[in-house]
């Protein structure tokens, strides 16, 4: 794709009036577990007799780790390991992560590494492998497979985080369920489970984990959730055969925990950084509202989005930016095909890989929602702008939101300073950051 800075798009967008935006802090409930006291929290809850009865010596335990870009990943995962370890057992880590990775056994390595999840820093082996077992058929017909790796070890734990979903919704959306039929069911378990489209997953994951608990070892669970400032607020062990019943007990926390856009609505968002770190989908719909099914609804409603990067730890993955408005030429440069289709062909949904409006700057793509905006008349711009969607508890806002926010219309927010002209270096780029 050719894009030109200085061409007849950037002639049409110049003269664009960028409204002024001032600092706010959003504050949101903050139960929190400390890093240097999550393994001591995994250590107790894998001690309790009915968790520890079940790690015997010289068991062959897989522990899952996911794709997502969760709050300490890194530290819960090697607790798992050393908690296995401590009761004679040998462990190994198994990614589970359906399609992601480029559907491919290093690519799901090289995620892992990512995260600081390797074998030098988990102390155990890494087998990845997109190699499936079938296990059967779940109750509404649908086959069911399973990491070979996992399968043929002595036991499972399920370590995972539990989570809103960003396309459906149902008793069981992200957690232990998925992370056993889509994350380990790889490339083929995950086109299973989407496969009958957005509008019937929240039937095949349940039904399916069935399966899974039924035929798998499955030891236990161990979910993470996380508060409004992504950060670890709870881990819970659960025995198997009370994971359908508490995953779903669990995920009312969830969303009890989620943060939100407290505006409520506007014109224009402004996210400068998305990436599969922060979503499955670039930016956490729940949040920013661009969603890319009708099974899921939420979020900020504005008229336009658009993304300004995209996060290393993408890998070039820039599943999602299909629901923006605009993206730069940044982000478009930096697609990587082979990464992102695996992902839209085995979930089916094929509206987060498509190609928005690409245009050369950040100080363009911020002008292009602005003037594409209907029904605006006189009234001036509503603009929120976020680094990402994981960390919204500092944002900004354009100035027609300043005196509402002054005067204590949205409660947890208030302003930090006054609304001021953003800056952009000679690039075109925004340097006025979002926290201060």
């Amino acid at each position: 794709m050719k894009v030109v800075k200085g061409g007849t798009v950037s002639s049409l967008l110049k003269d664009v009036a960028i409204p002024e935006m001032f600092h706010a802090r959003q504050t949101f409930p903050r139960e929190t577990i400390k890093p240097a006291d999550i393994p001591a929290i995994v250590e107790a809850e894998i001690a309790q007799p009915q968790f520890s009865e079940k790690i015997k010596p010289g068991m062959r335990i897989a522990i899952t780790a996911g794709s997502r870009g969760i709050r300490n990943v890194d530290i819960i995962t090697k607790a798992v390991v050393d908690a296995v370890k401590r009761r004679g057992a040998s462990p190994f880590i198994v990614p589970a992560m359906g399609s992601h990775g480029g559907a491919t056994a290093e690519g799901q390595r090289e995620i892992l590494a990512s995260y600081n999840i390797t074998e030098e820093t988990m102390g155990c082996p890494i087998l990845s492998s997109m190699e499936v077992v079938e296990l059967g058929y779940s109750s509404l017909g649908r086959r069911v497979v399973l990491d070979k790796n996992a399968y043929e070890s002595d036991g499972i734990i399920i370590s995972c985080r539990l989570k809103p979903h960003n396309a459906f919704r149902g008793t069981h959306e992200s957690g232990p369920c998925k992370m056993m039929t889509v994350g380990l069911g790889k490339q083929v378990g995950a086109s299973i489970v989407h496969g009958d489209g957005m509008g019937n997953i929240a039937k095949n994951i349940p039904t399916m984990a069935q399966v899974v608990l039924e035929k798998a070892p499955i030891l236990f669970a161990i979910p993470c959730l996380e508060n409004a400032y992504d950060e670890t607020c709870r881990i819970e062990a659960i025995l198997p055969e009370n994971i359908l019943e508490r995953e779903a007990e669990l995920l009312k926390v969830a969303f009890a925990n989620m943060p939100s856009l407290l505006v409520g609505k506007g014109d224009v968002l402004v996210v400068d950084t998305v990436g599969k770190n922060f979503s499955g989908t670039g930016v956490d719909p729940n949040i920013t509202g661009t969603f890319s099914t009708e099974y899921a609804k939420g979020g900020i409603q504005v008229q336009r989005t658009c993304f300004l990067n995209l996060s290393e730890e993408s890998h070039g993955n820039a599943l999602g930016c299909g629901l923006a408005s605009a993206i730069t030429k940044k982000i478009f440069d930096e697609m990587d095909i082979e990464k992102m289709y695996p992902n839209c062909i085995t979930s089916t949904v094929l509206a987060s890989a498509r190609i928005p409006c690409v245009v050369s700057t950040d100080k363009e793509a911020i002008q292009l929602c602005i003037k594409t905006l209907n029904g605006l008349g006189d009234a001036p711009v509503r603009m929120v702008r976020i680094e990402n969607s994981l960390h919204i508890d500092a944002i900004m806002l354009s100035a027609a939101y300043y005196e509402d926010v002054k005067v204590g219309k949205y409660p947890g927010l208030e302003a930090l300073d006054a609304p001021a002209p953003l800056e952009f270096d000679s690039q075109g780029d925004v340097v006025t950051p979002v926290r201060i």
